[in-house]
Formats: C-alpha cells, sequence, structure tokens
C-alpha cells in the first residue's frame, strides 16, 4: 500500500477529519488533503508526527511493511 492510502486509512480508522489531523501537523487542512492525494510529498517529520500519533511504525506508514507494529518508544 502507498503512503497516500496508508495515511488515509488511519485518518479514517479513526473516525478523524482531514482538519483535526492537519492541526496536529500544524499545516492548514488543504496541504494536508495535497499529502493524501499524493500532490504533495509528506515531509519526514511530519510522517515521524503521525507514527507517534497513531502508534504505527514509519515503516507501515511508508507502506513498506504490512504489519502495524508500535511506534518505538525512548
Amino acid at each position: 500500500m502507498h503512503y497516500t492510502q496508508r495515511i488515509r486509512a488511519l485518518r479514517e480508522d479513526r473516525d478523524l477529519s482531514q482538519k483535526t489531523v492537519a492541526g496536529l501537523l500544524c499545516i492548514g487542512q488543504k496541504t494536508y488533503s495535497d499529502y493524501e492525494l499524493g500532490k504533495t510529498r509528506i515531509p519526514l517529520d511530519s510522517i515521524l508526527i503521525l507514527a507517534k500519533y497513531y502508534n504505527v511504525s514509519v515503516d507501515y506508514i511508508s507502506g513498506a511493511s504490512d504489519v502495524p507494529g508500535k511506534y518505538p518508544r525512548r
């Protein structure tokens, strides 16, 4: 699964709006929409924030793995 599909699925599985997730990332809803549509690449720091928020691995968000795993805690 491509990361654009993955971030959308994670958001929808938790019944979150794009506006809510955009607020978490300190960006506008349109920018977040562009991430999900693949019009704009999502920055690494935003991927890390989403992985921590959803408690999944970066590999899962990126589509490198289909196993959600857990976000590593220090």
